[in-house]
Formats: C-alpha cells, sequence, structure tokens
C-alpha cells in the first residue's frame, strides 16, 4: 500500500535563492506571468560547473533571477549543460541564453525540433487553421472575432533563439550528471517525448511536467494536429512510470513542491482523467455538445476568457480520445460552425 504523498519541504524557496534538496542539488524558482505563476528550476553540481535542469522564461526578469543565482547560490561557477525536459517556453525559453555562453544542450530530438520550428515560425496573425479550429471546437463568436484580430502568442516572444547543436536524450538511456547516473524515461501527452530522468544512486527523479504534484499538467490538441490523442498518451504514460515509481523517490517537479509518493500520485493523475472522460461521456448523452460545451464536465468551474484557450485545447482532446474509443459520435454542427458530439444514451 502506498504511504501517500508527502512535502518534505512546506515552502519554495524565494526568488534568486536556492534550496539544496539533495547533495549538490539545488532548487530553485523563477515567475511565469499567469495563473500558474512559477516554474521550478534545478542546478546539480558538476565539477567545476553546473548542470541546470530547465530555464524558464526568456524574459529581463528572469534573466536577472539568473544573475542573482549564478552571483549567489551558484557560486560565479559556469552553467556547462543545460537540460530542457521539454519544449514547452518556461522550460526551454533560456537555454539559447545559456547556451551562448557556452553551454550544452540536452534534450530529446522532438524537444529541439519543436522548438526550433516554433521560434521560427512568427505569426502577426492567426492562421486561418488556427480560426477553423477555435470556430469547430465552440469559441463564442464574439470572442472569436476578438481573437482573430489580436496578434497571437509567440514562441519568440519568450524563448531565446536556439544555435545549432544539442546532445540528443533518449528513452531507455542512461546519462551521468550531477555526480549520478539518471536512466532517461520519457512519457507523451502533456508534450512530446518529454524526459524525465531516474538516479540510479539515490532517490531523486526529476519530473518536470510529466510528474506533477496536486495539478495536472495541460493536455492540449492544437491546429497542427487536429486529430491528435494526448489523453490516451498521457494515460499510458502514467501507467509506464508507474511500473517505475517507488515510494522512496523525491520527486524534483517543474511545478509546485518536491514531493514523494509516486505511485499514488500517479494512479491519481491517471484515474482523474478517466473520471473527466466518463463525465465528458453522461453529458453528451443527455444532449449534443461541442468541446467548449463540454466545459462544465470537465472542469466543474468557471471558465474565463483568460482561461479559455488551454480549456479548449483539453477540452477537444478528451473528445479525441473518446471518439477514438467508439464512446461518442458526431451529431452535426451548430448555427455558429461548431461541431457538436453525442454519446449513447
Amino acid at each position: 500500500m502506498s504511504a501517500g504523498i508527502a512535502y518534505p519541504w512546506a515552502e519554495p524557496p524565494a526568488p534568486g535563492t536556492a534550496t539544496e534538496v539533495a547533495p549538490g542539488v539545488l532548487w530553485m524558482r523563477l515567475p511565469l506571468p499567469m495563473k500558474l505563476d512559477h516554474v521550478n528550476v534545478y542546478a546539480l553540481e558538476d565539477g567545476e560547473g553546473w548542470t541546470v535542469v530547465d530555464t524558464g522564461f526568456d524574459t529581463a526578469k528572469s534573466r536577472a533571477i539568473w544573475q542573482m543565482l549564478l552571483d549567489g547560490p551558484l557560486g560565479r561557477k559556469p552553467v556547462t549543460r543545460v537540460i530542457a525536459t521539454h519544449h514547452h517556453p518556461d522550460h526551454m525559453g533560456l537555454a539559447g541564453w545559456f547556451m551562448e555562453r557556452e553551454a550544452e544542450l540536452w534534450t530529446t530530438r522532438t524537444a529541439w525540433l519543436t522548438t526550433r520550428m516554433l521560434v521560427l515560425d512568427e505569426q502577426d496573425a492567426p492562421p486561418p487553421e488556427a480560426i477553423a479550429f477555435w470556430r469547430a471546437a465552440g469559441m463564442p463568436p464574439d470572442l472569436l472575432a476578438q481573437r482573430a484580430a489580436e496578434r497571437p502568442f509567440n514562441f519568440a516572444d519568450c524563448v531565446h533563439p536556439l544555435p545549432l547543436g544539442f546532445t540528443r536524450l533518449q528513452d531507455g538511456q542512461t546519462v551521468r550528471f550531477g555526480g549520478r547516473d539518471w536512466a532517461v524515461a520519457t512519457g507523451d501527452g502533456h508534450a512530446p517525448e518529454h524526459a524525465t530522468f531516474w538516479s540510479r544512486d539515490d532517490d531523486l527523479v526529476i519530473g518536470g511536467d510529466q510528474l506533477l504534484p496536486g495539478i495536472s499538467p495541460n493536455l492540449g490538441v492544437y491546429p497542427t494536429e487536429p486529430g491528435a490523442d494526448p489523453v490516451g498518451e498521457w494515460l499510458d504514460s502514467c501507467t509506464r512510470f508507474l511500473g517505475l515509481a517507488e515510494d522512496r523517490h523525491l520527486v524534483l517537479p517543474g511545478h509546485k513542491l518536491p514531493f514523494t509518493g509516486l505511485p499514488l500520485r500517479l494512479e491519481q493523475m491517471h484515474d482523474n482523467h478517466v473520471s473527466a472522460l466518463d463525465r465528458v461521456v453522461e453529458l453528451l448523452t443527455e444532449s449534443p455538445q461541442s468541446a467548449v460545451g463540454c466545459f462544465p464536465a470537465l472542469f466543474k468551474r468557471q471558465i474565463g476568457t483568460a482561461e479559455i484557450g488551454l480549456a479548449l485545447v483539453e477540452s477537444v482532446a478528451h473528445l479525441n480520445h473518446l471518439a477514438r474509443q467508439n464512446r461518442i459520435t458526431r451529431a452535426g454542427t451548430d448555427d455558429h460552425g461548431a461541431e457538436l458530439w453525442r454519446a449513447p444514451a
């Protein structure tokens, strides 16, 4: 039986400071300008320098905090290696900035290629495919018109350009950094080929956003691959990680607090999405709905305009998974062009 989930540290480190969570391993935190207002980053002592895991956004504020960390807890020793767990901006944002200062980059091939592509793909207006995708998902017409007229989020806004050259990380590989050998295990759903690291020398696991306490990472479908099934990939990944997880593991996550009790947490993350899928089916037996129409079943709270983008892509993801399971079918479109779904009664 699981020992339950526990948090060895009740408070995170203040900006510009670090908490030692294991010999030679520092936990630090950078701010994010969103509801999830922080990202955890880690520095592991590596001889004459440091290996840094994840970086935060490329902003003047983040760079200033990193300089405080370099001058303070990191003892002015150089960052010689950056490891990015996945391609999202809060994890990859400053990798290129460190590379310009002679750090190596280690990440998965998918993370590197995706980051390079998105940084170079700067858009002044949403492409037609994005507008059609939002309409089909049921975005309210007034909000759709507003978004169509706005400059969309671009990776280039908060991700430093990546110079050529990286070291590829692969599932099943063993790598050495921070005085430890680590088994690399990749997962999918939140980000393709997301890397996690399992120490062979002590109880540490670096989880990125694949192994989070208290919250579930966003599982989204986007216009680039509208038929994707990140929910199915996420459920499969949780099951695979359950075969590795032990209560003794101290998980260093990308957000929130380091924790123990990983087997129980993986079961919770798996079961939370299974329950959400069941709630959506129950709603769709009552009446056909669009992806946006499924918000009440999925989130059980009001979704504001600032959150609707992430909520919409997650709702599409759950509908895609249910459609692959043949638990729901298309039911035409509404007067605004939103695609409707139904479940058999």
